[in-house]
């Protein structure tokens, strides 16, 4: 009769080390608990790509020109001012009156423009960005306020002083001479680096519109006086009833703004770009957009924006009211692709789930190395989908990384799943699993919708397959 050897307390502890469910339940979690960095450092270098993209757009918009903000014309009528004044003269004090030449800027009754824009792309690297070349025909006519509002004489007006101030935020962009002709009779402007007024456009953060005040956000306000004076040199009040036409040759990047200064406002534009955003503070009255092209208009009375009709202080600040468009490449793969890397927990933590449970249910050994070499091609999976990204466009840089990640793993899963049979199941829950991220990615109003029914019904299968689970028996 043999003596079986009992087994010591140490070789007990170990057998439950390597059979238990709680700890391999506990490794698994602080894997990837681990498994959390070299994520975040993911998030991280997709967004330092996507920042190296926005800084090769903005050198390109350095070199070419910027973001236009078009706003004027505006009349500025010079005229006298008399006010009486004491004076010390031979040490006694004497009233005198005195001349002043102040200034009554006025802006249209009508304005009327239409913008042709010819858009193209410039590329620096493997980044594009869209640049613009643009006619603006102007119709103007300009009506004089009534004394009793203004407090102006007519007779104190100097109408051969009168000129007209036009704002140009980037003088870089005007390509040509502009065109101006008041009753069909040519004039000429002259460049100016302080025409008068302040115009303030508030500017995009970050690729949010802060167009409308957020104390959450940012808030980039850049402030230019910067555009050309046309005199106009006229002689009598009737001169005002004119008709003044300018053409203006304009290029940009991105995006072209207007201010609607007229009582009466109407702008149109048109250009061959399939992907035009309309933005700022009102959009288009009516509009069409197809594959290849677009047109827009706008009709904006003096009720809808915050502007007087006249003034007379100098360095008037015009803020807010712009309205125009952007000219958005669809290159979306940072965006998705940073969501994407979000979800990158939840596919390991799926992956790693139907792992365990074909381990407890199959009575598999896996070994926590292989977790971690099969979460370490599932983190380099975005590496690839960013790389690949830049080149084809996110959809089809999804199904190469993805295709490949997933005969990656289950290749390797073949190594320590006992069938054939197993190796395909596993493989077609990554498929499910990569295909149900990518429908949340693609679908993003209804992505809250859809990512709350797919995890329900992913728990409900796993408490389906783990119902037989004997987990204290363990």
């Amino acid at each position: 009769m043999t003596n079986e050897q009992t087994p010591s307390m140490l070789e007990k502890f170990n057998q439950w080390i390597s059979e238990s469910i709680t700890v391999k339940l506990a490794s698994i979690g602080i894997l990837m608990l681990l498994l959390l960095i070299p994520s975040q450092w993911v998030i991280f270098m997709m967004e330092e790509r996507e920042s190296r993209a926005e800084s090769s757009m903005e050198e390109i918009f350095s070199k070419w020109s910027g973001r236009q903000l078009l706003s004027g014309p505006i009349l500025v009528l010079p005229y006298e001012i008399e006010k009486k004044e004491t004076m010390e003269v031979n040490k006694q004090l004497v009233m005198q009156t005195n001349t002043y030449i102040e200034k009554l800027f006025v802006l249209p009754e009508e304005l009327n423009i239409q913008a042709n824009i010819e858009p193209t792309i410039l590329h620096r690297g493997i980044f594009d960005a869209a640049v613009y070349q643009s006619v603006i025909q102007h119709q103007v006519k300009f009506q004089l306020p009534e004394e009793s509002k203004s407090s102006i004489k007519v007779e104190k007006i100097r109408w051969k002083d009168a000129y007209l101030i036009y704002s140009v935020s980037d003088q870089r962009g005007i390509s040509d001479l502009p065109a101006i002709t008041y009753n069909n009779k040519p004039l000429q402007a002259e460049p100016s680096q302080n025409i008068g007024i302040l115009v303030e456009r508030k500017l995009a953060v970050n690729n949010y519109d802060v167009s409308m005040e957020d104390s959450n956000l940012q808030v980039d306000k850049r402030v230019h006086s910067t555009g050309f004076k046309i005199p106009l040199n006229w002689e009598q009040p009737s001169d005002i009833s004119g008709d003044i036409s300018i053409q203006l040759n304009i290029k940009g990047s991105e995006e072209l703004f207007f201010l609607p200064l007229g009582k009466n406002t109407r702008v149109q534009a048109k250009g061959n770009w399939a992907n035009p955003s309309f933005d700022g503070e009102f959009l288009p009255t009516n509009r069409e957009v197809t594959d290849s092209a677009f047109t827009a208009d706008w009709k904006i009375l003096h009720f809808n924006r915050a502007f007087d009709e006249f003034w007379t202080q100098p360095e008037k600040k015009l803020e807010g009211g712009e309205l125009g468009l952007k000219l958005k490449i669809p290159a979306d793969q940072y965006q998705k692709s940073i969501r994407t890397a979000k979800y990158g927990q939840l596919i390991i933590m799926l992956t790693f789930l139907a792992l365990f449970l074909v381990e407890v249910i199959k009575k598999i050994r896996i070994h926590p190395f292989q977790y971690l070499l099969i979460a370490a091609a599932l983190i380099i999976y975005y590496t690839m989908l960013i790389s690949l990204s830049e080149q084809t466009g996110f959809n089809i840089a999804y199904v190469i990384a993805s295709t490949l990640t997933i005969i990656l793993v289950s290749f390797y899963s073949r190594t320590f799943l006992s069938t054939l049979s197993l190796t395909l199941l596993f493989a077609i829950l990554l498929v499910s699993f990569y295909g149900f991220i990518f429908i949340i990615i693609v679908q993003q109003e209804l992505s809250l919708l859809l990512g709350s029914f797919g995890l329900f019904l992913i728990i409900a299968a796993v408490m389906y397959f783990s119902r037989k689970i004997k987990w204290y028996n363990s």
